[in-house]
This record gives C-alpha cells, structure tokens and sequence, in this order.
C-alpha cells in the first residue's frame, strides 16, 4: 500500500492558462495503480527507461498502468554518453510505428537523462504531448525532474538541444532509493546541498547535522531533504519558468560543473559530482572577494567530503580548459560568462565579471586547496 508524505505544486498558472502540476513523494507511489488512473485516466502511454532501471522497476510501473490502456515501451542505454538526440529518434521511432495520437502520454521512468531525454521527445513528438517523470535517482527527483528543462547533449556542450516542456506531475518515491549505488546518490546530495547555498542556510545547517542519517538513508530523513529541496526548485521556476532571471541561481555550481563535465568528456564524472566541485570552485571565488567566511567554504567542503564527494577540479584540467569549455555555454550572454556566486551564505548572485586569473588563483593553486 503506498503512502504519500509529502505534496508540493509547481504554481504555473496565469490568466490564460495552468500548467501548474504536483509533487508527490512517499512510498510504493510507482505500484499504485490509483494514482496512475488519476493522473492519466484513459490514456496511451510510452513508458521510457533505460537498461538498468526497467529491470527494476518496469514491472511496477507497468502492474500500476492497468491492462486497459495501450503502452510502448522503450528501453534506452544507460549514461550521459547516451543522453543524444539518436536516443530522442528512438522514443520517436516507436511512438510513431505504434501509431500514438496527441492524447498519449510518454512516462519517463529513471533518473536525470531519461527525464530529460523522454521530456524533450515529448516536445517534439506531434509539437508537443503530455508527460509524466518519475524519477528513480536523488538527483533527478531534487533536481532534472522539476521545471522542465529537457534536451540531449552536444560534442561542444551539455544540455546544448532542447525545449522548455513542464511535466503534468512528478512521482517521487523513495523506495527506488534503496537501490542507488552509493556513489549515485552522493551525486544526489550535491544538488540537494546546492539549496541550501543558494535560499535557505538553516537548510544547510540541518544538512550537516543530518549527514550521518542520510547517509543511513532514513525516510523521514530523505523525505525531509527531499520536500526542503522541491519547494525551493518550485517557487523558483514559479517565479521564473524560462530562466529570464532569478532562475539563474539553480545554476550554482554548474558553469563550472558542466566544463568539467564536458571537457572530461560525459560519464567520467557523474553530473553531481561535477556540480559539487563546481560548488567549491564558486565558493572560493565568492571568499577570494569577501562575500563569504573562508571558514564556510571549510563547511561545505567538508559537508561534501561526508559523501566522498569531489571538491577539487580534475587534475589534467587547466583554466585554459575550463574558460574555453564555459565560452560555449549557453548561459553566456553577449559574450560574456554567467556565473552564479555566493552574495553570503544561502543568498546566490548573478555575475559576468569573473576572470580567469581569479579562477586560477581561488581554484586551482594546489597549494592553498589543501
């Protein structure tokens, strides 16, 4: 029997129009078969997954579908490496042969890349269905499967293709958590970890109290983080939906953590991983201009040092590498790289003045990293 224990609502609307949909986290959410009816009624479905997630979770999800309704599946390849538009013709391919009308839904079943991948082919199919994510990774259920940004990757950038596409709700249940390798879900944490730094610093503060119980992956505790974390993302993209502004903050740790992320080339480092050295970086720079206590950088790193997170950039990567990387973003605005720093703890900014020599000098001189 599942549980619901927490619900959240994207507040989308407007004279015109409501795009506004739930959150919904607790327990057995993907084996409740009222659930499903609730939210697509009578519909076709295209379930989306990949080769690692299906296996464990397909039959769930499929069991809580019904028999009444039509559902193709498609099985995509696991990793970054695949998060390509090869991978959106797949999920096109097979909507098409199956002959799927507009009121079809496609079902995103796994973390961050298939929710980004199945959302923007949901964009494309017949200019645009419906969608569902239920996301089975940390990461995604705090972070990708939130606000609707969708897309694939690019050789000369992350996230590079893709459309603004808001899913109709979000399932998050926690027990696909127990599954996690440890390292995916300290990936998680890192962009759980991010909003604290960016909203709310007694947020950040119960982190670090909560570091040993989350590691444990207590429920209370994970539904906790986990509900903290979606209201942030929520009343952020309330705010701004299209990122013309303030939604520019979830961005913290990311200009650097996607350079790392593309100049390693996808799948070495994992996307939280190279958010939480992104963190860092951003963090030393914010304390190299006095907007933050050195010592809270000592914080955070070693917050994310409880989850054998990595704080320093690669050690084959230069500031020629990284500024090259980040001229390509597409958060760069007249040429300029957008940057998002620590105002104070818990308060994030917008800036386009960062230069390379104060990345090298906060960043990358060893000596003063140890």
């Amino acid at each position: 029997m599942s549980t619901c224990l927490h619900t959240l609502h994207v507040d989308l609307s407007t004279p015109s129009s409501d795009r506004s949909y739930p959150i919904l986290i607790g327990r057995d959410l993907l084996a409740d078969e009222s659930i499903f009816a609730d939210i697509l009624e009578g519909r076709d479905v295209i379930l989306v997954s990949n080769d690692v997630v299906a296996p464990i979770f397909a039959a769930r999800v499929r069991g809580a579908l019904g028999s009444r309704r039509r559902v193709t599946e498609v099985i995509l390849r696991d990793g970054e490496a695949n998060k390509t538009m090869a991978a959106v013709g797949d999920i096109l391919d097979a909507a098409l042969a199956d002959r799927h009308e507009r009121g079809a839904v496609m079902v995103a079943l796994g973390g961050g890349v298939v929710g980004d991948i199945t959302g923007f082919a949901a964009a494309c199919y017949l200019r645009g269905i419906d969608f569902l994510q239920l996301p089975t990774t940390l990461l995604a259920q705090v972070d990708s499967s939130v606000g609707g940004k969708t897309g694939v990757n690019h050789p000369q950038g992350k996230n590079m293709i893709g459309a603004f596409h808001q899913p109709i709700a979000v399932l998050i249940d926690l027990q696909t958590l127990h599954s996690l390798p440890a390292r995916e879900f300290s990936a998680g944490i890192a962009e759980v970890i991010k909003y604290g730094l960016i909203s709310d610093i007694g947020f950040f503060d119960w982190l670090e109290q909560s570091a040993s119980r989350l590691l444990a992956r207590e429920e209370s505790v994970l539904a906790e983080a986990i509900e903290r974390s979606c209201a942030v993302k929520a009343d952020v993209v309330s705010a701004d939906e299209r990122e013309g502004g303030v939604r520019a903050i979830l961005n913290f740790g990311h200009t650097f953590g996607h350079a790392i992320e593309q100049v390693q080339g996808y799948g070495r480092w994992l996307h939280g991983e190279a958010v939480a050295c992104g963190m860092v970086m951003a963090a030393r720079v914010s304390a190299a201009r006095g907007q933050v206590p050195r010592d809270f950088v000592d914080r955070l790193v070693a917050l994310l040092g409880r989850f054998e997170l990595p704080v320093t950039p690669p050690e084959d990567m230069s500031v020629a590498d990284l500024m090259a990387s980040m001229a390509g973003d597409k958060k760069v605005v007249e040429g300029r790289i957008r940057f998002i720093l620590l105002a104070q703890p818990g308060n994030a900014v917008i800036v386009d003045d960062v230069s390379a020599a104060e990345i090298e000098s906060a960043c990358f001189d060893r000596a003063n990293l140890d």
